[in-house]
């Protein structure tokens, strides 16, 4: 039954037939007797009152579907999302904006709509529920949507965590896995730069949450979004009040087990590994040149001759400037390229990697030439004047400097962009290029209302759309709604130390940006990038190598034979070996099926078990497809660990001791001394 009753009508106190006999009593007789009828009245009040609440129900149908559907809690003024025939509550949904008192939602104009429902509450906001055609026949969709009625009224829907993990939506600076214990205040969700706000939200969001009762929330993508998360009571999606009704709308889908509605593949993209990231003199071309020889032979010497030397953004602007002589005479050219110029066999067989970002500083000759040619708005963001006049380039800070961004909205700007991107690559002879500042939305965090084709972050979906263009061994920093282009993402920048910042935030992160679509990511360099209390630790260098051996790129800022013994140089050489015998095909064969079936490549352990509530919250090991299980130590000064088997009825095989243990069980204090990482096939 799709329709919710109406509450039962309330009983009239029927008028008394008074007796002429009364009117004879005495007067402190009249005012007994009345003080008794007053007293009866209240009575009888509170008895059909109480008989009223005791007979309707707490909860009411409001729209069903076919394996499922949507209720109304009148003690919350929640939604509930139930399905059948188990009954079992998958999502509950605590309403704000509107009172929560509100009385069960009467028949209206939509009922006459089987496959919807609809309710107003009197200028706060409009509610409306509608059955939505699935993506697959074991997946039912209802889509949400909220109306204001009043421009200050702030919209709220809060999903409760009690008995439910969540996970997806936003990267943090201490990624945890699920979300149930992270914690920020309201904020736009737009990816962004942690350096420059350390409680925001990172550089890869989705629109998407997953719960562990098979449950995902998806959020329209032109929503003006809000996001909170609020530790082990729920996580809330708002939009601001402000002059325009905005609506609220997001799709709820439910199915059996946590594997449906996984966002959509995309092709995979290459990368050669490791990286070996430049740490040498940058005053010159010369130095960087003379640096970049350095370290292709010390790589030659300790016998790490494979992988790619990746140069910042600064070092590749230098580089850049010397094999673009334009203010050379023609005559000099030659001379000078000579002199100055790059040779990218210098460093052969490493393949070289350069950096570029959409900022330019207002002190450079291009962005000083577009002010003279009155080309700021075609080149650059800018703020567009109400009354006329010549719009204002938007400056924002990027490493410290003022500078301008690149506007991604002109055809003109992103042509230019992309073919100065090519003439780069090309002359100096790099293999892979590398987009910093793909992040944030540069209106938004000086508070300015950005342009409509811009809100949210469109800027890097843009971006990175144009970006795809240049092949599948490009690099970006940031990704929304892009997950479907052929691009590495580079992950955040960690702390040298063992906390969730640090160490602890790998796997979790992991997780994240591929349970998103981003399976293919450049993880932070071995050790961390960012300064701790505790430089030059060796055990912390040695776990974090023994877990970037298994992701698809093994990237390194301080090389092992400038922070560690001999033993840990010899296991690099080991753990880079068995990255590119045994862990690539594994990438290989698993991206095949993602772009088969949308499966993930690095799966949480729940994947396995999808309703055991142990493997719901396991953040510290993780799957390469179903067949390997890795189980990093990540706590300081521990040779051993709790580890999770998932499965019920796999056998898995330990390959350090050839060992084989049950599925669906823990293997409590299992040894891994410092030289060795727990490790399972199935």
């Amino acid at each position: 039954d799709r329709t919710m009753p109406l509450a039962r009508p309330t009983g009239q106190i029927p008028d008394a037939a008074w007796t002429s006999g009364f009117r004879e009593m005495t007067e402190p007789w009249k005012g007994a007797v009345g003080c008794l009828g007053v007293a009866v009245f209240f009575a009888m009040t509170i008895g059909i009152i109480s008989w009223q609440a005791l007979e309707q129900s707490p909860e009411e149908w409001v729209l069903r579907g076919r394996t499922g559907g949507m209720l109304w809690e009148r003690r919350r003024g929640a939604l509930l999302l139930r399905v059948l025939p188990t009954g079992r509550t998958v999502a509950v949904i605590a309403v704000g904006g509107v009172p929560a008192t509100e009385p069960p939602p009467p028949r209206d104009r939509c009922w006459h709509d089987g496959g919807q429902f609809c309710y107003t509450w009197e200028e706060d906001a409009e509610l409306r529920l509608s059955l939505e055609p699935p993506p697959t026949p074991a997946t039912e969709c209802y889509g949400v949507r909220w109306t204001p009625l009043r421009p200050d009224v702030m919209l709220k829907d809060c999903f409760s965590m009690a008995n439910v993990s969540w996970y997806g939506g936003a990267s943090i600076r201490a990624q945890r896995w699920p979300l149930n214990s992270a914690e920020s205040h309201a904020q736009p969700f737009v990816s962004g730069d942690f350096s420059k706000n350390p409680v925001g939200y990172g550089p890869v969001l989705e629109r998407y949450f997953l719960g562990s009762t098979g449950v995902t929330v998806t959020v329209a993508p032109d929503v003006p979004l809000f996001l909170s998360l609020e530790s082990n009571r729920h996580f809330c999606l708002e939009t601001p009040a402000g002059r325009a009704a905005v609506p609220l709308r997001y799709l709820l889908s439910s199915c059996a087990g946590t594997r449906c509605n996984t966002p959509p593949p995309r092709l995979s993209p290459s990368h050669r590994s490791p990286i070996w990231q430049y740490y040498g003199p940058a005053g010159s071309a010369a130095k960087i040149k003379r640096g970049l020889k350095s370290l292709a032979k010390k790589l030659k010497r300790h016998h790490l001759r494979e992988g790619v030397l990746a140069l910042g953004e600064r070092c590749t602007a230098i580089l850049a400037a010397a094999v673009r002589p334009d203010h050379v005479p023609s005559e000099r050219r030659k001379r000078h390229d000579s002199t100055h110029g790059w040779d990218p066999s210098l460093i052969k067989p490493l393949q070289l990697s350069i950096t570029l970002s959409p900022y330019t500083s207002i002190a450079s000759p291009l962005f000083l030439r577009s002010l003279r040619d009155s080309e700021v708005a075609s080149y650059w963001l800018s703020l567009q004047p109400r009354f006329g006049g010549c719009s204002v380039p938007l400056l924002t800070t990027w490493k410290g400097r003022l500078c301008a961004r690149l506007n991604v909205t002109s055809k003109a700007a992103l042509s230019w962009y992309l073919a100065r991107a090519r003439h780069l690559r090309q002359a100096l002879g790099a293999t892979y290029m590398v987009f910093e500042g793909a992040e944030g939305n540069a209106f938004l965090e000086q508070a300015v209302p950005p342009p409509a084709e811009l809100a949210g972050d469109q800027y890097t979906g843009v971006l990175a759309a144009a970006l795809a263009t240049l092949g599948n061994a490009t690099v970006i920093s940031a990704g929304a709604r892009s997950s479907h282009l052929p691009l590495f993402v580079q992950m955040s920048p960690l702390r040298s130390d063992w906390s969730h910042a640090g160490l602890k935030g790998v796997i979790p992160s992991v997780l994240h940006y591929s349970l998103l679509g981003y399976n293919f990511f450049i993880p932070d360099a071995v050790g961390g990038s960012l300064d701790s209390d505790t430089p030059g630790d060796q055990e912390l260098y040695v776990r974090w190598l023994q877990i970037v051996t298994f992701l698809p790129v093994m990237a390194f800022s301080t090389p092992p034979w400038l922070c560690c013994d001999a033993w840990v140089l010899n296991l690099t050489r080991q753990c880079i070996q068995r990255h590119r015998d045994f862990v690539v095909p594994l990438l290989i064969k698993y991206s095949e099926e993602w772009l088969r079936l949308g499966y993930p490549i690095f799966r949480p352990a729940w994947w396995l078990s999808p309703t055991d509530p142990t493997a719901f919250t396991i953040e510290d090991e993780f799957l390469i497809g179903d067949e390997v299980l890795v189980a990093p130590i990540t706590e300081k000064g521990q040779t051993w660990r709790d580890i999770y088997l998932p499965g019920e009825g796999h056998l898995w095989m330990d390959t350090n001791t050839a060992h084989v243990f049950d599925g669906g069980t823990i293997l409590r204090n299992y040894s891994a001394s410092l030289a060795e990482v727990p490790v399972f096939v199935k």
